[in-house]
């Protein structure tokens, strides 16, 4: 048997959307999984933005008070 020489942890995946309301809602389904979630742009689109773990519940819901 072989072990898996990768150190135990989260794992991290990329995933791209049409929309920016498909990635909201993509997050919204993460978060409530209870795992973590980032957003941001990728080029051509200007301007880049990242959404980081700790801001990314003020973006899925702007209304969010919190």
């Amino acid at each position: 048997m072989k072990s898996d020489p990768r150190p135990p942890g989260p794992a991290r995946t990329t995933k791209t959307f049409k929309s920016e309301i498909d990635a909201k809602i993509f997050a919204r389904e993460i978060l409530a999984k209870g795992w973590t979630a980032t957003a941001g742009t990728l080029n051509p689109y200007q301007p880049k933005r990242t959404i980081a773990a700790s801001q990314i519940e003020d973006w899925i819901n702007p209304d969010h008070v919190g």
